[in-house]
């Protein structure tokens, strides 16, 4: 699996995973047995490298299990912080190395306001009396006095993940957008997003009772992902799952970029409703400017809810890289048009646990969506769609569009348009970094994913949105 993941920790989640997929179609009686027997099969003994000892290993996979079930029903949150695998990471902001030579100058003590170093022999920093200032740092000729800070702290930009009493890393629901950038970044596994591949396991196993049909809805930056086969054995490899038929969520994209045209022309500003962590960071961090989200629903909604029209009795699973559309597909707003949500990663341990082999299965056709729906699924795909089609939609005013490439250019940009002074008017947000193609749950993150997406988009044999238009206002039409 090192040739299909970027980390360790994701062939760790895999592992889990893939064994309770397995245990949850073999029956009721081994999925009961999951959080006993799953961490021996993962970590047999008597050694092992991922922790001081198999006993705490065990723990730990014991914990991941449990979000690989489902995870805590009472927490509203998708992502949670696994007590027992939070390491104690070092918790000072600045730390004096060895390469502090005890210089007679004292310059970090000179500068430091409030009094928070003291040299003996070697400079020694108070963290109580600290103030993160940096300013020590700086002055230090030997460049002696580092910064540290935990991983998933530093990759939350909204200040979301705070550390306890005991050195475990805590998560204010408040304030965070599930993102999914701790999860990614934390290198002992400690965050992670719970899973429901048993919800779609029931709902698999239900259809193949019942004659039910369930359409897998792909995202466009699937593409980018599978690299060992091609996207059209992938498809295939879906539909041996038991999907009766696979689907392209750029098809709701391209709905989507229809409405957001429409509403261009009746506002002065607006902002994408595609990424649910940028709209909920305006909800809850921007309240002032929830009156410009676009009132379109998400293309994973679009697509979902075009299925819906046309086979009421159906049900909808979303596929994608995006931890907060696990979220996303639970909110009322919704109307329950997807009925569950699993990520690239556990695709990939969905395929493997039904022994299916995409690499040696023949190709299935996928042509549901354009060009400009496929290209959603980078940083600025959007904006680029708006850019080029307005004429055609007969917006004659002057369209101002901005991407911003994950939180922190959306936290600048939002802090100017909430005292007005952002130019631009509307308003593209992508809370991760590159787009969805970098998602916190991709299989891997590469800088080169984004040609593999400007190619499936050129790829499309649609070339313009006017096909999943027609498809969507005959649906509605029908209704």
């Amino acid at each position: 699996m090192d040739r299909v993941f970027d980390t360790k920790v994701q062939v760790l989640k895999y592992s889990v995973l893939k064994s309770v997929i397995r245990r949850a179609y073999e029956g009721e009686r081994q999925l009961d047995l999951a959080p006993y027997e799953i961490p021996k099969e993962v970590v047999p003994g008597p050694k092992t490298d991922m922790r001081c000892c198999i006993y705490k290993a065990r723990a730990v996979v014991e914990e991941r299990v449990r979000m690989a079930m489902g995870g805590d029903k009472d927490n509203p949150n998708i992502i949670e912080c696994l007590p027992v695998a939070c390491d104690e990471c070092p918790i000072e902001t600045y730390y004096v190395s060895p390469a502090c030579r005890g210089c007679i100058n004292h310059k970090c003590a000179d500068v430091c306001p409030a009094g928070a170093i003291t040299i003996k022999g070697q400079a020694k920093i108070d963290p109580e009396k600290c103030l993160d200032c940096g300013k020590c740092a700086k002055a230090c000729p030997y460049k002696a006095i580092i910064e540290l800070s935990r991983p998933c702290v530093t990759s939350c930009k909204i200040g979301a993940i705070k550390i306890d009493d005991d050195k475990k890393a805590q998560i204010d629901n408040d304030k965070c957008v599930m993102c999914g950038a701790c999860v990614y970044s934390c290198p002992f596994g400690a965050i992670t997003d719970k899973s429901y591949v048993l919800d779609c396991v029931n709902i698999l196993k239900d259809a193949e009772k019942n004659g039910t049909k369930v359409y897998a809805l792909i995202a466009p930056a699937i593409v980018s992902q599978f690299k060992y086969a091609k996207i059209e054995q992938i498809v295939e490899g879906i539909k041996m799952l038991g999907f009766h038929n696979v689907i392209e969520t750029a098809m709701g994209a391209d709905i989507t970029l229809h409405k957001e045209l429409n509403e261009l022309k009746e506002v002065d500003k607006l902002t994408t409703s595609c990424c649910p962590s940028f709209v909920m960071y305006i909800e809850k961090h921007f309240p002032k400017l929830k009156q410009y989200i676009s009132h379109s629903p998400s293309p994973m909604v679009e697509a979902a809810q075009l299925i819906k029209r046309t086979n009421p009795d159906s049900k909808v699973v979303f596929i994608g890289p995006c931890t907060s559309k696990k979220y996303e597909y639970r909110l009322e707003k919704t109307g329950g048009a997807v009925d569950c949500v699993i990520s690239f990663e556990e695709l990939q341990a969905f395929l493997d646990a039904r022994d299916i082999d995409v690499s040696s299965l023949p190709e299935s056709p996928l042509n549901n969506a354009s060009f400009y729906g496929r290209i959603f699924a980078k940083s600025g795909g959007i904006a680029q769609g708006v850019k080029e089609l307005k004429e055609k939609y007969g917006i004659t005013k002057e369209i101002c569009p901005i991407a911003l490439n994950g939180l922190e250019e959306i936290r600048l940009a939002l802090l100017k348009m909430n005292v007005n002074k952002l130019p631009e008017n509307f308003i593209e947000g992508m809370a991760c970094v590159g787009g969805c193609l970098n998602g916190a749950l991709c299989l891997h993150h590469e800088e080169k994913n984004v040609r593999d997406v400007d190619r499936y988009g050129q790829e499309a044999k649609e070339k313009d949105i006017s096909g999943s238009v027609a498809l969507y206002n005959m649906t509605i039409d029908e209704k």
